[in-house]
């Protein structure tokens, strides 16, 4: 799940006129109450249509600089204090921060962080995208992510994008014909991805139901009418064409604009849904196509990119791309590095600047990585992590005390040190003794 959401995916062509109270710097419990409402206005107006099952539950605003927390119900393991119709206190620190599902003090909560989203509409999406998470595994619908490193590549990117064009022409045919048709290129770009990155299907799969589903809840139950929803889906896919990065960020757009098609071609498809389903396969299965005929591809090319805009773009960016990671192979993996081991992980990251390096692992330029050593905070800078998940590395500059670096700082919680790695230059961390 995602710990920075991308702001632009919520932002919508159609608003409604009504308004929250600004947010202050730290939460507000007036402000917290009218969030706390809103969420039990909107489960209760859903009334479990979609799922089977209330998307009601406790929710808390946490302020990430403080971990200052308002909440919406008492803990279970009675924490909180009661304040008016509001509870407070402030999450351990070692807790995740970020805008996901956790389970804390005998309770499975709802987490937003502070300040929420003052436009009305963002702030309904978002509410029901982080209600659906928290009721999301009981579903059985929750997966195990891969790394989707395939699309940080030129033609990973550049048919994504040509997928998501005949996705947004489609959102927006009026004509039953000509929507079928739209949903045909998009397949058809999407299997020729998926041909040539035989592991896309897997990786792509697992983060449509993981976050797609939860966008697409989100846009349906948030929103009140078809045209907003269309608007959104259509939007969003334009929007995250300006992401630096669909690794992680991709679903948010794709999740939504195949649930709201597959409204449309099969209203009863939620019910189909189950540990294997893809969207995708789903919608093709809908409406009789072929969701592995990669056919009359320049044709649909020229197509949904006429003036061969975003295949310029691309090239442009697959130059800048290919000097990025000469950078990176010489930081983190040539040169002096520190090694960071991981067992009980904790990230909060932005999914929109993920991205892959090689097959050797994923790079975040903005990073909040917690284990039992402590915490690596990166910002601006870069953190590797392996592909294996075990370790996590980041560039050690000459003379650096292993603390700090290139736009990342490193706290070690108390009997941790740094010691030598195993390559000459290198550092790691030993723990206290048992």
């Amino acid at each position: 799940m995602p710990s920075i959401r991308p702001q632009a995916r919520s932002l919508l062509v159609l608003a409604l006129a009504s308004s929250i109270p600004a947010a202050d710097a730290a939460p507000d419990p007036a402000v917290a109450e009218h969030v706390f409402a809103e969420a039990r206005r909107l489960c209760e107006a859903e009334a479990g249509a979609l799922w089977g099952r209330s998307l009601c539950g406790p929710v808390m605003l946490v302020d990430p600089a403080d971990a200052g927390v308002v909440a919406s119900h008492a803990d279970a393991g009675g924490v909180l204090v009661r304040l008016g119709a509001v509870y407070t206190g402030t999450l351990p620190a070692d807790a995740v921060m970020s805008n996901t599902a956790m389970e804390w003090s005998g309770t499975r909560w709802t987490q937003l962080l502070w300040p929420v989203p003052q436009d009305p509409n963002m702030l309904r999406t978002t509410l029901v995208h982080e209600l659906f998470h928290r009721i999301q595994p009981e579903l059985g619908l929750d997966r195990g992510e891969a790394g989707n490193r395939h699309l940080d590549t030129f033609q990973g990117r550049y048919l994504l994008q040509l997928e998501w064009r005949a996705l947004a022409r489609a959102l927006m045919a009026e004509d039953p014909a000509q929507r079928r048709d739209h949903v045909a290129s998009a397949l058809a770009f999407r299997a020729e991805r998926r041909r040539l990155f035989p592991e896309a299907a897997h990786g792509e799969t697992a983060l449509e139901i993981n976050e797609g589903l939860a966008e697409y809840t989100g846009v349906r139950a948030g929103l009140a009418f078809a045209e907003q929803r269309r608007a959104h889906g259509v939007y969003s896919l334009a929007a995250f064409m300006e992401a630096p990065g669909f690794v992680r960020s991709f679903a948010y757009a794709s999740g939504p604009a195949y649930g709201l098609l597959l409204d449309e071609a099969d209203p009863a498809w939620r019910g189909k849904l189950d540990a294997d389903a893809d969207l995708g396969r789903m919608l093709a299965a809908a409406l009789r196509l072929d969701p592995d005929a990669a056919t009359g591809l320049a044709a649909r090319e020229r197509r949904y990119d006429p003036d061969g805009e975003v295949l310029a773009a691309e090239q442009a960016r697959e130059r800048q791309r290919q000097e990025r990671l000469a950078g990176w192979r010489r930081s983190l993996l040539e040169g002096p590095v520190l090694v960071l081991p991981l067992q009980s992980t904790r990230f909060q990251m932005n999914p929109q600047t993920v991205a892959a390096l090689d097959d050797v692992g994923t790079v975040y330029p903005e990073l909040r990585l917690g284990d039992r050593w402590g915490e690596l905070v990166v910002d601006g800078g870069a953190a590797l992590v392996h592909a294996d998940r075990k370790r996590a590395v980041v560039a050690l500059p000459a003379g650096s005390d292993g603390l700090r670096g290139e736009g990342w700082t490193l706290s070690l919680k108390p009997g941790w040190k740094l010691v030598p790695g195993e390559r000459e230059g290198d550092l790691t961390l030993a723990g206290p003794a048992p």
